[in-house]
């Protein structure tokens, strides 16, 4: 006798796993098989409607829990009807890269930077990130499904890998990066063993760093102070030109100049897209004002935070402009246009990627140090952090009394002394004040946190801002 079917919208709504700004993320002890089977179906259900497709590729990050994850998504495919193309552990941009380029749907098992206790689900259509309007027909669609009973072991294709390394490579016939010292903190990101290979075919000698056996979260916005010291330390140690490291799928770069010093994501989002010469951009609006200042773009547009909101001006400034580009905050970049580098064909890749912001960057330093190219850019500094384990109903309530009283704010947080001039609530509260400095609040899309972000013409006076104003949150509830 044959089992009841399961319904996918019932399994979903009791999961606890919900969509945030970037992907399907929750506790692993809710991603259950049949959990898993249900997003799976219900997306391939809800892809199927719009797009021709027979196979559909997967691929993990270095989570201990991704494995059996994508075992249980491969189950759902299978019973879907679809082949299966095992990617194993290579980063997010890459197997999206790779499905674009065969025109086929994509599912990635990653929870990026949050804490390995928690996971995630990232899905790609064939022509690229699904929508906000897809997250939506997902957890309603209703697809009939049979429980998950048995795991398919999984064999890893090397094409995603492959392809992704020689998209950047093949754009240089000589070394581009000969001469430069680049070291790799590998950690445990998915794209650890691409990217000495990939810098070396480019010239570069590359010193690998801090490789680990266990999940290490790192947030490119909130870099902890352990990994400041240690880039500065690797830095003078191995007379470093760069360090390049990733968060944990790779599509958020972190890098760092020739003193260890990280570059925050914008700065290098905005040094990335004048070295391609991008004439009109969308980004969040948590991101530096430096891109306005540096009036190197012929628009601006700011969004929401999260990648589905900048793609999603993507095709309004196609239509006007000839190149188009977006960044976040926390470095990815976002390629909306075919460009031509050094006279080769480099396509459209409009999810956030860590490699191409990196190589950009240390083409754009050949002549000089990247400190030397920060220095010329408008002195304008950001800094952010988070309280974790922060109810998102205290976020949004400090958030809603912010709206009808900031001067009530600025009071509870210790900052009377100054006056809010201008209030942004594209996401969340972004409070401009009488000195031109900026802070921010916003509850994170991924997890129940608080984020704060801060803007000045001092990095000390940006980080103090966001130090002192989470000390009065923390201490205030």
């Amino acid at each position: 006798m044959s089992k009841a079917k399961l319904n996918a919208r019932s399994i979903i709504e009791s999961s606890n796993i919900a969509f945030g700004t970037s992907g399907a993320r929750g506790l692993v002890v809710d991603f259950t098989h049949n959990v898993c089977a249900a997003f799976a179906h219900a997306f391939l259900q809800v892809t199927s409607d719009n797009f021709e497709f027979k196979k559909v590729a997967l691929a993990i990050d270095n989570r201990p829990s991704s494995y059996q994850i994508a075992q249980a998504c491969a189950a759902a495919i299978k019973q879907h009807g679809f082949d299966i193309e095992y990617h194993g552990v290579i980063p997010t941009p890459a197997l999206a890269y790779y499905a674009m380029q065969n025109d086929i749907p994509c599912i990635m098992v990653t929870g990026s930077h949050i804490p390995f206790d928690r996971n995630g689900l990232k899905f790609y259509r064939p022509d690229g990130e699904i929508s906000k309007e897809d997250e939506l027909a997902i957890i309603g669609s209703s697809f009939a499904f049979s429980p998950v009973e048995q795991l398919p072991e999984l064999q890893i294709n090397p094409q995603g890998a492959e392809s992704y390394v020689s998209r950047y490579t093949s754009l240089y016939d000589d070394k581009i990066l000969a001469g430069k010292r680049i070291g790799i903190y590998e950690h445990s990101s998915a794209g650890r063993d691409l990217y000495a290979p990939l810098f070396q075919e480019l010239g570069a000698e590359v010193i690998s760093l801090g490789r680990s056996d266990e999940f290490v979260p790192i947030d490119t916005e909130a870099v902890s102070e352990e990994d400041r010291l240690l880039a500065q330390g690797w830095a003078e140690q191995f007379k470093l030109d760069a360090i390049f490291s990733t968060d944990g799928d790779g599509d958020r770069p972190l890098v760092s100049d020739e003193t260890g010093n990280w570059l925050r994501g914008d700065i290098l989002g905005l040094l990335t897209a004048d070295e391609l010469g991008i004439d009109a951009l969308a980004i969040p609006v948590s991101c530096n004002t430096a891109v306005e200042l540096s009036s190197k773009f012929k628009s601006v547009t700011r969004t929401k935070i999260g990648s589905p909101y900048v793609i999603a001006e993507f095709n309004s400034l196609a239509n006007r402009y000839s190149t188009v580009a977006g960044f976040e905050a926390n470095g990815g970049f976002l390629l909306a246009s075919d460009l031509t580098i050094n006279g080769k064909h480099l396509g459209s890749l409009p999810t956030r990627d860590a490699v191409l912001p990196a190589l950009m960057l240390l083409a754009a330093s050949r002549n000089k140090k990247i400190s030397e190219l920060v220095d010329q850019l408008p002195q304008r500094f950001t800094w952010s952090d988070r309280v974790k384990d922060f109810p998102s109903e205290k976020s949004k309530k400090i958030i809603s009394e912010a709206l009808v009283s900031p001067e009530q704010l600025l009071t509870k947080l210790g900052l009377a002394s100054v006056k809010c001039v201008n209030i942004d609530q594209t996401d969340g509260v972004r409070i401009t004040l009488d000195s031109s400095d900026i802070f921010h609040l916003r509850p994170s899309g991924n997890a129940p946190e608080l984020r704060c972000y801060a803007e000045a013409s001092a990095e000390i006076k940006a980080k103090e801002y966001v130090e002192q104003i989470l000390h009065k949150i923390i201490t205030l509830n």
